[in-house]
């Protein structure tokens, strides 16, 4: 079993910065995947960022040049750092993690952009 804690989230101003933290335990192995998800209201969840534990990086296309995921290995802990930020970020953000076929996700964090 891996625990998955979040932090981070909160409201913002368009063109602000955010930054969401998630710090994983228990019984994880040396090959993974961390990132995120959002799901916004009335749509489906969907990708934002993921980062491998060889340091492979994905970004849905909405996202790319504004947000900037990162990982430490010794802790066990993704970043999502989160600039720009616009109106159609607004969603719940669940930190994500994969390994050997089982994937768990955290409680989410609420980000909310508006003026």
């Amino acid at each position: 079993q891996v625990q998955l804690v979040e932090s981070g989230g909160g409201w913002v101003q368009p063109g602000g910065s955010l930054r969401l933290d998630c710090a994983a335990s228990g019984s994880i192995l040396s090959t993974n995947t961390m990132g995120w998800f959002r799901q916004a209201p009335g749509k489906q969840r969907e990708l934002v960022a993921a980062v491998t534990s060889g340091g492979r990086i994905n970004y849905t296309a909405s996202v790319e040049g504004r947000f900037t995921i990162s990982r430490d290995l010794r802790k066990n802990t993704v970043y999502l750092q989160m600039n720009s930020l616009k109106p159609e970020d607004t969603a719940v953000y669940y930190c994500h993690f994969y390994q050997r076929l089982f994937y768990y996700w955290g409680q989410g964090t609420q980000v909310t952009v508006s003026s």
